[in-house]
């Protein structure tokens, strides 16, 4: 009998983890049927030697499997019944995932407790890096594929008579961030962990994330994420390190003891920070770091006398606006009261973090002096950024270190990473709001403004332009602060994440403190964990690699994928490897078809566009080449072009209009193109609703073409694109963020480079840039424009998609969509031709995948440790002095050790 089932059922709506779950909201995965996960062998017999009323953890309990050998399956059946009180018969596809997770954890935390008792005995200096998102995904094949237990579950599972794919689907992705900033947070706590560095990771325990996205309509529709709903196994409550957050109120002028004169903050109102942690494991389980995020209450959750008194609704007022702190990532900030919020969200954030580090310090530490030689703090973008003047007030309000000496501590533990190129993304806090939220906090920066402008004063003696140009504050109605300045000043490295986007820092965005600051600046090009992005999402070209490399060696030393240079012309390899990329393009067409209804072949050109949207990443270029092919076709129905399958998934902010109507013009022009029988089904749009990590996992290794067309000089560095060349797509691009690197690394045969470059954009402004001289010269580019201006793919909704048109012709074409236009087609051209010819497309993608070595993200920590951080790996083995666990050796992790006493 098989031990696989069928017609599973779809998750479950009782949970023993969340106390009170809400129905579930509509799925953004296909599920099946509702009911019981059915059993397709005979029932396991088990045998408990555990008197009735006996008790104990889990995994110390004398329960059994008769003839069992697998500790997995031991522990799930454990979870079962005494952590879940289920039944097997009755136990549902989720309960056997959380039994899976807890088995998991269970072996994890044994680890994570080594670990961090290995740390704090050695008094080690620790990496802390605080960002405001955290892209997690889905963590469990993460943590089955790092410890080595993925077969040993698989195994597990399928004795048990359950589908392991079908479990292992319950678990939802973790709603801690939005794009590729939270991504590469979430791959750098993997590396830190894998190259045994002592880290902890810090961030917000957001209830609902982002938003989950539906599409009514063809436009974006937001829904709360609720993704805690039924609780996450992985995370641990740490309620005994809660911490107190003032907020709002005055600042008094007293005179302490000594009859020195002294400022005191008294604020009026106080959250409650309460830390929830999230052990991340390294690859081959040898450190366990961890994810701390917090949660915000009231410090006075209930009114017991208002309650008394009839006001039910009242006694919890306090409560709700306690907790709508760490409600949702990234509030709204069109509002003035959403401005607000987006202060004391980050604000919440840092100074919880902050009271924690100095806890762990004060612990093993006498004296301030050793705080910068145990603690590397690193600010991701500016959002922590408010973490410059919170240590200075802990340091000379709460410490009484002098003005001296406390900012030269800031200076040597802060490192500032800047992601962004943007001025709009540069956070600056209208000084008012600054002065009503933390108005002490806005005297520290006001004090390190005028500091710092007698610098600039010695460097340029007289030039008020320059103080103007430089100052924290910036002048006007209101005042501002500018945050990556003040981020900038209280650094001691300010690093980009590509080396075009380093330059450009240096040259354009903060030139004037490059050159007062030139030792403060560095590049550290962004990178991706290949642990997640090949190993775990694409284990069948794992697979695949490991026979011909002959090891697994490439997961943590990602250069030996070189070794496969000779292999990328041999026609039996090519085979192989086109074989994975066909499997992995049928189950990416399975999952468009339940999700959108479309039909598309897996053996045309899988053109994937999957990212953020924002206006300067440019799906709208893609859409306009859609558009392009859809009307070449229409006038020539036999013109002979390769099948393509445009793959589209972005959220936009809920504030972001013209990003939301991008969407809407995406969705209708594909309804159009998928329907239309006279193009005979060479053209397919798939715009894939909810885009998220694990979706990517599904679309990134079936990827033939990967679109990285931002406007030069506009991206940062780019990972998704990364991710694509790992697992052998070919990129199309500009020469744009870490673009520039990838065509230095994998040669210009195997990249689509076209455009300006950053040096022909900047001429092009300063000569005055007009889209409607491209426009009228280009008769192609005007027809598909006035096209999409029409009503043509929205006659119900006159107008719907003139706002796409007007941005592009009426609002200067801020990202030179036509200036590219014609370059972009030119390109797209050669990928065609290049697809026609299969051993040649072969090779160009095996060459991409040989040649990811440079974007690992272990290369990028590694420069981070020696270049910023100046911290050491801590060897973390059962005598704390091996440098790896071998997975050929016996350790904790071993699914055949006994259960019984672990």
């Amino acid at each position: 009998m098989s031990k696989k089932t069928t017609g599973l059922p779809k998750r479950s709506t009782r949970s023993p983890v969340a106390a009170t779950p809400p129905p579930p909201p509509a799925p953004s995965l296909p599920r099946k049927p509702a009911g019981p996960m059915p059993l397709t062998r005979p029932p396991i017999k088990v045998r408990s030697t555990v008197p009735p009323t006996a008790s104990g953890p889990v995994g110390r309990t004398e329960f059994s499997v008769e003839g069992s050998t697998n500790g997995l399956k031991i522990s799930m059946l454990n979870h079962l019944k005494f952590t879940l009180a289920r039944d097997i018969r009755s136990a549902r596809p989720r309960d056997w995932w959380l039994c899976l997770c807890l088995s998991v954890r269970d072996r994890i935390l044994e680890r994570f407790i080594t670990t961090q008792g290995t740390h704090n005995r050695k008094n080690v200096r620790r990496v802390y890096y605080l960002s405001l998102e955290y892209l997690m995904g889905r963590l469990l094949k993460d943590a089955l594929n790092n410890t080595g237990l993925y077969d040993a579950a698989r195994e597990a599972v399928e004795e048990l008579g359950l589908d392991f794919d079908r479990v292992v689907d319950e678990e939802v992705d973790m709603g801690l961030g939005n794009g590729g900033l939270g991504r590469l947070a979430a791959c750098f706590l993997d590396s830190l962990a894998t190259l045994d560095y002592p880290a902890v990771g810090y961030g917000i325990h957001y209830e609902y994330g982002l938003f989950k996205q539906t599409f009514v309509n063809g436009r974006q529709f937001e829904m709360p994420d609720n993704w805690l709903r039924f609780g996450n196994p992985w995370q641990i409550v740490r309620p005994e390190y809660r911490v107190e957050v003032p907020l709002f109120g005055h600042v008094e002028s007293r005179f302490n003891s000594r009859g020195d004169w002294k400022p005191v903050w008294v604020p009026d109102r106080k959250l409650m920070g309460i830390p929830w942690d999230i052990p991340i494991v390294g690859y081959g389980a040898n450190t366990v770091n961890f994810l701390r995020l917090w949660e915000s209450r009231a410090q006075h959750e209930f009114d017991f006398q208002t309650f008394n008194e009839g006001g039910y609704v009242e006694s919890v007022h306090e409560r709700a606006i306690g907790e709508t702190v760490s409600k949702v990532l990234y509030p709204n900030d069109k509002t003035e009261s959403g401005k607000e919020l987006r202060l004391i969200q980050q604000f919440f954030f840092v100074s919880c973090s902050l009271q924690d580090i100095i806890r762990r310090f004060n612990k093993h530490n006498e004296t301030w002096d050793a705080f910068p030689d145990k603690a590397a703090i690193q600010l991701n973008d500016t959002h922590p950024s408010i973490a410059v003047p919170e240590l200075m007030r802990i340091l000379v309000d709460d410490n009484d270190l002098t003005w001296d000496a406390a900012w030269e501590i800031c200076k040597k533990v802060f490192g500032y990473t800047n992601h962004t190129l943007l001025p709009e993304a540069l956070e600056k806090w209208p000084v008012p709001l600054m002065e009503k939220v933390l108005p002490r906090h806005l005297q520290i920066i006001f004090e390190i403004n005028r500091r710092f402008l007698d610098e600039v004063e010695k460097k340029w003696p007289g030039d008020g332009g320059k103080k103007a140009a430089m100052s924290i504050i910036e002048e006007g109605t209101p005042k501002k602060v500018r945050m990556a300045y003040l981020a900038v000043v209280g650094s001691h490295s300010i690093n980009g994440v590509a080396a075009l986007h380093t330059r450009l820092i240096k040259e354009s965005l903060l030139r004037d403190f490059y050159e007062l600051y030139p030792e403060r600046f560095n590049n550290k090009t962004n990178g991706i964990t290949p642990r997640r992005w090949l190993r775990s999402c694409n284990r069948e070209l794992t697979k695949l690699i490991d026979e011909t490399l002959g090891g697994n060696g490439w997961a943590t030393k990602l250069d030996q994928l070189r070794g496969l240079e000779k292999y990328a012309s041999d026609p039996d390899f090519q085979t192989k490897f086109m074989a994975v990329k066909t499997l992995k393009k049928k189950n990416l067409a399975a999952l468009i078809k339940t999700e959108c209804g479309v039909t598309v072949d897996p053996t045309a050109l899988f053109d994937c566009q999957v990212k953020r949207l924002h206006e300067y990443k440019r799906q709208h270029l893609n859409l306009l080449h859609i558009l392009t092919l859809y009307r070449r076709l229409l006038h020539n129905p036999n013109l002979d072009i390769v099948p393509r399958v445009f793959v589209f998934g972005a959220k936009a902010a809920p504030g972001y209009d013209l990003a939301k109507d991008i969407i809407h013009a995406i969705n209708a022009v594909g309804a159009v193109i998928n329907r239309d029988p006279r193009i005979n089904g060479k053209l397919k749009v798939a715009f894939l609703p909810n885009y998220c990590v694990t979706m990517a996992e599904q679309i990134i290794p079936a990827a033939d073409l990967s679109e990285q067309i931002s406007t030069a000089g506009k991206e940062a560095s780019g990972t998704g694109n990364m991710k694509f060349a790992l697992n052998g797509a070919l990129t199309i691009g500009t020469l744009d963020g870490a673009n520039v690197e990838m065509l230095e690394e994998f040669g210009p045969d195997n990249i689509f480079i076209f455009g300006l470059t950053i040096e022909q954009v900047n001429e092009l402004w300063k000569r005055g840039y007009n889209p409607r001289d491209y426009y009228n010269a280009n008769e192609e580019l005007r027809g598909v424009l006035d096209w999409l201006g029409s009503d043509y793919f929205t006659p119900d909704e006159p107008k719907s998609l003139l706002s796409v048109r007007e941005s592009i012709l009426d609002h200067g074409d801020p990202y030179l969509l036509c200036a590219d236009y014609a370059s972009y087609l030119a390109a797209q051209g050669e990928v065609d031709r290049a697809f026609r010819d299969k051993s040649r497309w072969a090779r160009m993608a095996i060459m991409n995948t040989a040649r990811s070595g440079k974007f690992s993200s272990d290369r990028t920590i590694n420069e981070y440790a020696r270049e910023i951080w100046n911290v050491q790996p801590c060897a973390i083995g059962p005598d704390s002095t091996q440098t790896r666990m071998p997975f050929q050796t016996p350790h904790p992790f071993d699914p055949n050790a006994s259960v019984k006493g672990k």
